[in-house]
């Protein structure tokens, strides 16, 4: 008997699509860049995660358990859909995390977020190995752009967020963060109406920046601004950039909440600023056409 095999597209049963759009691949031990898709809480993160993880449990990526690298918080993420894997950590990494996650978990001290642990501090170092390691590329410049206006915002303004709010007079409060992929800014005011003397105030502070104005949808929707700036290209920029913003920030400050900006520079005086970027011995790299120059091979982008 002769049997036809076709592999044209009349074959294909017509409820199957092409491309499934879902990972199926196994993650655990994946160390991952999760982006503004995996976080719904507050806009830029929160203060103490830095947007990388390491993989617990990755048998499904639609329900993956995920330690934040920066706050040692596991959760649970879908990754089906968008991811980033920068590289792997070997197995005894993989198990010396997770019976950190198990003794503090039985240790209250340890549940502190003010308390340094041991699980954060081993975790952290994990994130500056591997950031070290691959260098500086489009992938990884989020995650250091994060990192450092992490830095920025701990100096300026510590709470929850990873974000700086200024006080522009009574009941009115504008909330700072940064877009990571584009290293611009984003401003809520909570205002219905434009604010020219903000608006100007903005220009002054950021002026390498491009502003631009937006509203939120709905009838009572609020004012929003962006603040767009150059592309860094290489660590040097990035770290030029974050000095830009840090500036400019210090100049919002001193214009609207000139007390607070006397008290902090003070106390920056004395202790100095934060600077974790300067941790890293990232190699010289040409960058400007957006290639990868170390270990290509670990990364890959879902």
């Amino acid at each position: 008997m002769l049997v036809h095999s076709s592999t044209s597209a009349d074959s294909r049963p017509e409820a199957m699509a092409d491309v499934p759009g879902a990972c199926d691949l196994q993650l655990t031990r994946a160390i991952i860049q999760y982006r503004d898709v995996h976080e719904t809480q507050l806009p830029g993160g929160r203060i103490q995660d830095i947007g990388l993880g390491l993989v617990l449990e990755g048998r499904y990526a639609s329900s993956a358990q995920v330690i934040d690298l920066g706050s040692g918080s596991v959760r649970s993420m879908d990754l089906s859909t968008e991811l980033v894997i920068l590289d792997w950590a070997y197995e005894p990494t993989l198990m010396h995390v997770h019976s950190l996650v198990v003794a503090e978990a039985h240790d209250p001290e340890g549940r502190d977020p003010a308390r340094d642990s041991e699980l954060r501090r081993y975790c952290f170092r994990i994130a500056l190995g591997v950031l070290d390691r691959l260098g500086f590329s489009y992938l990884t410049r989020p995650s250091l752009l994060r990192v450092g206006f992490r830095d920025v915002c701990r100096d300026l303004d510590l709470h929850e967020g990873t974000a700086f709010r200024l006080v522009l007079g009574e009941r009115r409060v504008a909330r700072i963060h940064m877009n990571y992929e584009s290293g611009g800014l984003v401003v809520s005011t909570g205002r219905s109406s434009p604010d020219p003397i903000f608006e100007d105030s903005l220009t002054s502070a950021f002026p390498s920046g491009e502003l631009r104005r937006g509203k939120s949808s709905g009838p009572t929707g609020s004012v929003w601004y962006t603040v767009r700036f150059p592309l860094p290209l290489t660590m040097e920029e990035t770290q030029a950039h974050l000095l830009a913003v840090r500036k400019g920030m210090e100049r919002l400050l001193a214009r609207f909440e000139p007390d607070r900006h006397r008290a902090l520079r003070d106390v920056l005086s004395v202790l100095g600023t934060r600077n974790t970027l300067a941790r890293l011995a990232v190699p010289a790299a040409d960058v400007g056409t957006e290639t990868v120059t170390s270990r290509p091979s670990s990364l890959t982008v879902h």
